[in-house]
């Protein structure tokens, strides 16, 4: 099977000073449900990077992680590296052909603003992204998933 493979530029800009009416940025063609028909729909699902479902094991994970914390740059390591490795782990209980990778920014809330920009070389009917801010008083969260399909 011929996999069809383009740049897709996937740019995100976060501006952590005012609070954005969407708090989530997502870039994948399959957040729109496949073509009815049983046997297509499954396989299509199963080859696809689901947004909905990459955003909900984000936003658990930060908040079962972060909620109540107040910021402390001694601990920014550990969270953020806990947040990804947890994202990781829940991603690959999805049993989806898929590889993962997770980015975690944690910053104390100074009013200074965050831009990011990514660019990616991959099949646009599968393979997708989502980034997921968080907040509380003190803190920012944010974090990338990239889905590849295998």
């Amino acid at each position: 099977m011929h996999r069809h493979r383009r740049l897709v530029p996937t740019r995100s800009t976060l501006k952590l000073t005012h609070k954005p009416a969407n708090q989530n940025q997502c870039h994948n063609r399959s957040n729109q449900p496949p073509a009815s028909g049983s046997a297509r729909e499954m396989d299509d699902e199963e080859n696809q990077f689901i947004v909905d479902d990459v955003t909900k094991i984000v936003k658990d994970t930060i908040e079962g992680l972060l909620t109540g914390n107040v910021y402390q740059q001694e601990k920014v390591n550990q969270w953020s590296a806990s947040v990804s490795e947890q994202c990781l782990s829940a991603l690959s209980k999805l049993k989806k052909n898929f590889k993962y990778v997770v980015t975690c920014s944690i910053m104390q809330k100074t009013g200074a603003g965050l831009h990011t920009a990514s660019s990616c070389y991959w099949d646009s009917a599968t393979d997708g992204t989502c980034t997921v801010r968080w907040e509380n008083k003190t803190m920012y969260c944010v974090v990338t998933v990239f889905g590849l399909a295998i």
